[in-house]
């Protein structure tokens, strides 16, 4: 018998399928509680037979939404992503989804619960990436649950998301840029934005820099690793540093960057000063062999450096406040791609996956460069002064 309906009271019905056997021959069967009419019965063991026999058939089960999550945390994504994804992950599911839907049952969750949840933080203000992060989180989480076969189907692939933000990124013009280098000058990182500017490097990249990676006879710097920071609480009794060295963000991320004389002298000077930092702080300082450190040789702080130097310099150079440390990247790129760089060298150089993703980026640069394109086909085809063929003779 593959189903059977069994009343246990007015209106509640007792739906057992029938799942095959187990390895000692026992007959298995999922039972389901159904409150409602036999009709309701009837359809819930049709629909589970036609699922069972499609190989998509979900056991019924107790478990809530928070206790799944925890269980995909722990096995599913903690041995397979950095500390730092970890966190985000473990954050943004508690933040938003755990109190609206934690305690609903896995299997009854839906795709119009899920989509409240989401409608709720736009009125709150929370910006599309915010939503679009919280979903891709969720959404990971729920198709593990129909491979483990806990869910018949994905509730978080049926909502609709809000549409995406444009990044708003800002590259300096030329003179913007000695503007600011100008004024930067007299700043302690002069040196760290210039290496930021002339080399394309992501924040994290050049703030993880040591003193190793720097050729100074190949004139060459390797990016070999990232700077993080751990955002969970800290164990007062087993504390681990605020901060941690992890693997570049792409293969194509681990490069060699050659360097300019005027960059690779600035180096030199800056590790002469610091040299003389290490010295006044003795014992005090710790050595991590960090090219950009503080004055006991602690890695530097992405949030202090752009609050105590990078905004400062903005404010005396009278640049927008609205730039970002990240933008200096985006000058890089921008000032190359103008310049006629190839697109190839110029995403190697930011260690981008692909040339596709370096276009798209900076597909604002491209007007600009068809024009260049334009003139100079007008000044190769149409100039007066281009050679004249004679009669007969081919250009």
């Amino acid at each position: 018998m593959p189903g059977q309906i069994i009343q246990r009271g007015e209106n509640v019905f007792c739906v057992r399928v029938f799942l095959g056997r187990d390895k000692n021959g026992k007959r298995r069967y999922a039972n389901k509680t159904i409150h409602g009419t036999k009709r309701d019965a009837q359809r819930y063991l049709n629909a589970a037979l036609r699922e069972r026999d499609l190989g998509t058939f979900a056991e019924p089960t107790r478990m809530t939404l928070d206790e799944y999550l925890d269980k995909w945390l722990a096995t599913a994504v903690r041995p397979r992503v950095s500390p730092r994804t970890y966190e985000d992950y473990e954050s943004n599911l508690r933040r938003y989804m755990r109190k609206p839907l934690g305690a609903r049952r896995l299997q009854q969750v839906t795709p119009l619960e899920i989509q409240g949840v989401y409608s709720a933080m736009t009125e709150c203000g929370l910006a599309a990436r915010t939503v679009r992060y919280v979903h891709t989180v969720l959404n990971d989480a729920l198709e593990q649950a129909v491979k483990w076969g806990l869910i018949a189907r994905n509730p978080a692939q049926h909502v609709e998301l809000p549409g995406r933000a444009s990044k708003e990124m800002y590259a300096m013009s030329r003179e913007e840029v000695d503007t600011f280098l100008q004024v930067a000058q007299k700043d302690p990182f002069y040196t760290l934005f210039l290496v930021a500017i002339t080399t394309g490097m992501r924040p994290g990249e050049y703030l993880a820099l040591q003193w190793k990676d720097i050729d100074f006879d190949a004139g060459k710097a390797s990016v070999q690793r990232s700077l993080a920071r751990r955002h969970d609480k800290q164990d007062k009794d087993n504390p681990v540093p605020s901060w941690y060295f992890k693997e570049p963000k792409t293969p194509g991320s681990r490069r060699s960057i050659k360097l300019s004389p005027t960059v690779l002298q600035a180096l030199r000077v800056h590790k002469a000063r610091q040299a003389e930092e290490k010295l006044a702080a003795g014992s005090k300082y710790q050595n991590f062999d960090l090219v950009f450190a503080t004055d006991l040789g602690l890695p530097l702080h992405e949030h202090d450096l752009v609050r105590r130097h990078f905004k400062p310099v903005l404010a005396k150079a009278g640049l927008p406040a609205s730039i970002r440390l990240y933008d200096l990247r985006h000058t890089c790129a921008a000032l190359l791609l103008k310049a006629g760089v190839h697109s190839k060298i110029v995403s190697e150089l930011l260690g981008h996956a692909t040339v596709k993703l370096t276009l798209d980026t900076y597909s604002h640069v491209l007007p600009d460069m068809q024009q260049q394109v334009s003139d100079s086909m007008e000044a190769l085809l149409f100039s007066d002064t281009k050679p004249k063929a004679k009669r007969g003779e081919a250009l």
